[in-house]
């Protein structure tokens, strides 16, 4: 089979693989139909973080089950399935409380289960991990376009709203304009949100977040960014989602969420080699909730509101490739070209 592989920093190809077979009664193996490529892979594209060089890539996989280990029951060959970024049991303590991301059995893609920018994956804990997608809507594309997003960035954009505590009615900040602060915006508005101000820095990335919900925008940096917000909100939100991770990014999260509110975060920490100021977090008694989202948790909640059509992240996918162009879609996001990228495969 083909699968992208990382070489090294700004150097993905794509080469011929093994392909993937059952190791153990709890696997299946799947074929990719579709992937993409996420922000966070950018961190090891342009050196930012360490990774194994060559190392198979990608955790956005969506395609049909082409063979089940003896003891999956969750799904038959030839379903249309979707998969979280996250590998998990489904079983053990953590994945039963809906913290998949903290499953003891849990594992990440790539390794021996070739990466999800691969024309197949061996998926363990199968039935705790595939998202078997209705007979319906198994060959629809605009829906699989769709449901794509919840293998990462609308599941996480999601985890950082149900963070902040957003609920009917209410006021809100999103902090990012990339995937994931878009998908925070489609949750929000899910949520009930009566005001949702975006904050980024790209007017088509903010003409989008109105699209998907936002009641007004802000484009200005720093501490101009703080006083916009606050004069929109009359003194700051009681609910701020935060999608960056910047240490920047915090201190404006910070500033603008009202005494007594929350914080909502997702955002990869990065730039926070100097430690991150909680004396703002502690003299407001801000609370600050959030973390690695557990996306499997909210699969089946999101995927039906997706296919009723009363949420669409698609969107959010400005640039599609196939697979054997994989590495012009990590150009085009690096570049800023593109927002996000789907993969087909």
């Amino acid at each position: 089979m083909r699968a992208a592989v990382y070489h090294g920093p700004g150097d993905v190809r794509v080469e011929d693989a093994p392909e993937p077979e059952l190791d153990a009664p709890t696997d299946a193996v799947v074929r990719v139909t579709h992937t993409a490529v996420c922000g966070s892979d950018l961190w090891f594209y342009r050196g930012d973080s360490d990774r194994d060089a060559p190392s198979y890539v990608g955790h956005e996989p969506m395609g049909i089950v082409e063979a089940t280990g003896e003891e999956v029951r969750s799904v038959d060959p030839g379903d249309r399935v979707f998969a979280p970024f996250k590998i998990s049991c489904g079983s053990c303590e953590f994945c039963r409380t809906g913290l998949h991301t903290s499953c003891v059995h849990g594992d990440g893609w790539g390794g021996d289960n070739g990466g999800a920018q691969g024309e197949k994956i061996r998926c363990p804990h199968a039935d705790g991990t595939l998202v078997r997608v209705p007979d319906s809507h198994a060959d629809d594309e605009d829906a699989l376009r769709s449901l794509l997003p919840l293998t990462d960035v609308m599941g996480t954009g999601h985890h950082a709203a149900v963070s902040a505590g957003v609920g009917a009615g209410d006021t809100c900040v999103v902090i990012g304009d990339g995937a994931v602060g878009l998908c925070g915006v489609l949750a929000a508005r899910r949520l009930g949100a009566r005001r949702i101000v975006a904050v980024g820095h790209h007017a088509d990335r903010l003409a989008l977040a109105r699209e998907f919900g936002a009641t007004e925008t802000v484009a200005e940096r720093g501490d101009a960014a703080i006083e916009r917000v606050l004069e929109l909100t009359h003194g700051g939100a009681d609910h701020v989602v935060e999608c960056v991770g910047a240490a920047s990014s915090m201190a404006v999260a910070a500033e603008v969420c009202r005494p007594g509110g929350t914080v909502g975060y997702v955002g990869v920490p990065h730039g926070l080699d100097d430690g991150l100021d909680l004396f703002s977090f502690f003299g407001d008694n801000i609370t600050l909730r959030g973390g690695v989202a557990p996306v499997r948790a909210y699969a089946e909640e999101l995927m039906a509101d997706v296919l009723q059509g009363t949420l669409d992240p698609a969107p959010v996918f400005t640039k599609t490739v196939d697979l054997e162009t994989v590495a012009e879609g990590y150009r085009a996001m690096d570049d800023r070209e593109a927002i996000k990228v789907l993969v087909e495969v």
